[in-house]
């Protein structure tokens, strides 16, 4: 693990602001950078696509010029990203940053990413041959994934429950592993953590009571609705709609897939957003909540005033 005192004085980790959808994570971050000369690396999964932008909430033109941010619109929305690009993208904006004497603060709420980070999970050994990939690609256009799903749940049952059926890339992944290589997608991972994180990162948690939260991201639906979401939904559908990407399941644009196909009602698209957005979130406190965090309680830090943190 390297020494950040090699390229910053007085730090010894890097800030992780991590927590559930609409909870405040990019104003505490843009106030961390501000006040300790840091630039902002994003932790989202789907920040990363260009034109996915009132959807993903990314920070407004003003905020990204005011702070500088990494890992936001770096790929079209039909190329598909993993976490072993993720990371290898990430650590290297990270010693870029630190190069120049700032500090990275990374923020978002993807846990699969910030775990492969924190963890220093290595991905250089997975071996999985395209004809596995292509198989199990070819049963899923046939019969769903379902089967699949279930196949990797028996054994690898600790993957099936941090990975969504709904995530087919990612179920097919980790089953793919273990068909090739007789080692599930969790022990090859807790393999790959043996060497460690390349820095020393501490991760802050920020947790809400539950009602507040999802008032604040039904809020928050309504206003990416007002601000022009169904048109860059639209936008999506008809741009990348064939492509069977990643960037198609993000919620907030799926959802109204449906709609501007006619087949339901925008009041009932946003209700299924929100409805999502707050299983999403949920999901995401509880695979947080199994990591070493920091705990920052809102909304009481919500102001921004307190130094809630010690870098040092």
């Amino acid at each position: 693990m390297k020494d950040l005192s090699c390229y910053i004085e007085n730090h010894k980790f890097i800030p992780v602001i991590c927590g559930p959808t609409a909870s405040g994570k990019s104003s505490l971050a843009l106030k961390l950078c501000e006040e300790e000369n840091g630039e902002l690396v994003s932790c989202d999964s789907m920040q990363i696509y260009k034109g996915l932008d009132i959807g993903t909430a990314k920070d407004t033109a003003e905020e990204q010029q005011r702070i500088k941010h990494h890992m936001i619109d770096i790929v079209d929305p039909d190329v598909n990203y993993s976490v072993n690009d993720y990371v290898t993208d990430a650590l290297k904006c990270i010693e870029e940053i630190l190069k120049r004497g700032k500090l990275p603060v990374l923020c978002g709420g993807t846990g699969q990413y910030i775990s492969a980070l924190v963890k220093g999970l290595d991905f250089g050994s997975e071996e999985v041959s395209d004809k596995t990939v292509s198989e199990l690609y070819a049963e899923y256009e046939r019969d769903g994934i379902n089967d699949i799903y279930n196949r990797l749940s028996k054994v690898d049952p600790e993957a099936a429950e941090n990975i969504h059926p709904n995530n087919v890339r990612r179920v097919i992944r980790a089953y793919a592993v273990f068909v090739d290589t007789g080692i599930t997608f969790t022990e090859k991972n807790r393999r790959s953590e043996l060497n460690g994180p390349e820095y020393p990162f501490r991760l802050f948690l920020l947790q809400w009571p539950r009602e507040e939260l999802y008032s604040r991201i039904n809020d928050r639906v309504d206003e990416m609705v007002s601000s022009g979401l169904v048109d860059e939904a639209q936008w999506l559908y008809s741009s990348y709609g064939s492509s069977g990407s990643t960037s198609l399941q993000a919620i907030g644009y799926k959802e109204l897939f449906p709609y501007l196909n006619g087949d339901i009602s925008l009041d009932r698209a946003v209700y299924e957003i929100k409805l999502n957005t707050r299983h999403y979130a949920k999901r995401q406190m509880t695979w947080f909540r199994k990591m070493d965090v920091y705990y920052i309680n809102m909304p009481e830090k919500n102001k921004l005033t307190d130094k809630w943190y010690d870098l040092s």
